[in-house]
Parts: C-alpha cells; sequence; structure tokens
C-alpha cells in the first residue's frame, strides 16, 4: 500500500506523573488529565506522543519516523537515533530535585548514549515570586562541590531567581539547575533522559523512597565557574539559539507564510489564541496547549489566526 504524503501532524501528548506535578496542565493548557494523580509532564513531541490527524492518526511520531526517515526530520539527522528534539509541558508545584545533564561527548563517555542534553526554558506562567534554580552563586571546585552534596549543604551554594512569564533561559550542559513551585514551562531539549541528580530537598518519590543521587557524574559534568542570565520580556523575537534548536515566539494576528530556509522539521506549540497551519493541502487548527510537527519534506507552510505561538526547529 502506498504511504501517504506528509501533512501537518497535529499531536496527541504522552503525559507523566510526577511526584512534583499538578493539575494546570488541564486549567491552563487545555489537556485531558486521565486520572487524579500529580501530572507534571507533557511531552508534546517526542517519539512516545501520537499523532491526532488525518492518515496516520494513532501512530506515535516514532513509528511516523520509521516509516518516513529523512522525509520527517531531514538529512542531518539519523532516523535510528529517534526524532532529535523534545518539547515538553512542565507544571511544577513543588521543587524538582537539582540536576544536571551531560553533553554529547560526556554521554557517549559516562552512559554510552548518543546524545546528550541541551535544554532551554520559556516560562508560559509563574506566580508571584516564583523562583528557580540557575547555576551556582560562585565558582568552586569539583572537590568542594562533591563535598557540599554529600555533607547536605549544597543548598545555600546554589543561584536562586526569580521568574515571571516570558522569560527565558537556556540550560548548556553542566549548568546545575532545577524548577520550583508555582511554574508552568514551556522546555525544548535534545531528545536525551540523560539526567544527573544532585540534591532532591530531603524528601522521597511517588513509591516512598529517597530517589537516587548521581554525585560522581553530576560533579564530573557540572560547569560552576559561571552563573548564567535570564533573558527577560516578550516580544516578536528568538529566544535561544544553539547548534541543536532554535526557539522563537510570535504574536499572530493575521496570517503568514513559513519557508524553511533549508530542508528541516519545525515544532509548533501554540501557547494563547487559536491558531490554523496549513500546508500539502492540508488545513488543521490549534488551540491553546496544542502542538505540530511540520516534516522536513513541507517546503512552506501557512500560519493564520490570533494568537501566540513557539517555534523551535534546527538550525
Amino acid at each position: 500500500m502506498q504511504k501517504p504524503n506528509l501533512y501537518p501532524l497535529v499531536m496527541t501528548p504522552s503525559l507523566h506523573v510526577k511526584v512534583w506535578g499538578g493539575r494546570r496542565l488541564e486549567t491552563m493548557m487545555g489537556k485531558s488529565l486521565p486520572t487524579d494523580e500529580p501530572y507534571g509532564e507533557a511531552w508534546e513531541v517526542h517519539d512516545t506522543a501520537a499523532v491526532a490527524n488525518g492518515a496516520l492518526a494513532g501512530k506515535t511520531l516514532g513509528e511516523v519516523l520509521s516509516l518516513y526517515g529523512h522525509d520527517l526530520v531531514g538529512e542531518k539527522n539519523d532516523p535510528a537515533l529517534g526524532f532529535p528534539l523534545l518539547v515538553k509541558l512542565l507544571d511544577a508545584t513543588d521543587w524538582l530535585s537539582v540536576q544536571v545533564h551531560p553533553n554529547d561527548e560526556q554521554a557517549q563517555r559516562y552512559d554510552q548514549q548518543p546524545r546528550g542534553k541541551t535544554e532551554a526554558w520559556y516560562v508560559l506562567n509563574a506566580d508571584e515570586g516564583a523562583q528557580l534554580v540557575y547555576g551556582m552563586k560562585s565558582g568552586m571546585s569539583g572537590e568542594e562541590m562533591d563535598a557540599a552534596i554529600r555533607e547536605n549543604r549544597l543548598e545555600p551554594l546554589l543561584n536562586m531567581v526569580e521568574v515571571q512569564a516570558a522569560d527565558a533561559l537556556f540550560v548548556s550542559p553542566g549548568t546545575v539547575h532545577a524548577l520550583g513551585p508555582g511554574l508552568l514551562i514551556y522546555e525544548i531539549q535534545q531528545s536525551s533522559d540523560l539526567t544527573y541528580r544532585l540534591y532532591d530537598w530531603g524528601r522521597v518519590g511517588l513509591d516512598g523512597k529517597p530517589r537516587d543521587l548521581h554525585i560522581e557524574k553530576g560533579v564530573a559534568v557540572s560547569i560552576t565557574a559561571y552563573t548564567p542570565n535570564v533573558k527577560r520580556g516578550d516580544v516578536n523575537r528568538v529566544l535561544v539559539e544553539c547548534p541543536y534548536f532554535r526557539t522563537s515566539v510570535r504574536i499572530f494576528d493575521g496570517e503568514l507564510v513559513v519557508v524553511p530556509t533549508e530542508a528541516a522539521f519545525h515544532l509548533l506549540t501554540v501557547i494563547d489564541g487559536a491558531l490554523t497551519v496549513e500546508a500539502e493541502g492540508v488545513s488543521e487548527s490549534l488551540v491553546k496547549g496544542q502542538s505540530a510537527v511540520i516534516p522536513a519534506s513541507i517546503s512552506s507552510y501557512t500560519v493564520a489566526g490570533s494568537g501566540k505561538l513557539l517555534t523551535s526547529y534546527q538550525p
């Protein structure tokens, strides 16, 4: 049977219960949460997210990738490694663990994984006074950091930053970080789950047991000699750009034809209002909290309506 042509793929996310999660993915972003448990993550674009529309409805993005390969992800990516980027929506009602991620070389060296984890955050909503951990207060040696973790005195050394809606934060590998309570976040990252947990605020997981720490690896990859800066404000602009992704925010009131400069997939997430995406004769409506994948084989697409859109792609 002939494969259908690729078109804008509206995604149904995979939902993840977290000890630090809540219900705002439902109340503020329109997700239907299947149980009364605390949901912390909606994996909007990932191998495990499912297509909601058209001839490929019901297939996971991973299954679509196995069928279409480079037509979906572009020639620069190896389809055998899975979809290269991951978009999440995060609801934090408590502190996430303090953690750090490796770069590509460290991921291969320590865990025999093909990708490290470079990521970025865009604050969708923040309670007044909401904070997060973003780097360390001052530089220190690995030995000093190791001792601080083991002696339970890491907390005073963390750089606490108060954030508000529309703030953008680039979390490079080696940056010690943690989301705090009262935050709703858009996250774009390399598709990797490699996380080295350094501190967990003395709590237990959903199974009633303390979660493991990864002190040796975490200390080995941490960069403590600098304190990163938060990008403030909200205009039509590029939020973050790195070798793995370029993410921008745009406010729409009308119509725009988007022509990618090269064959690359685009990841769209509507964060306010309602927009229509049209390409290859397919038109799909997206409301607040919905995401779509524009395959690399599509040479242009049109966005129309009134709303706010986050777009991520590989530069």
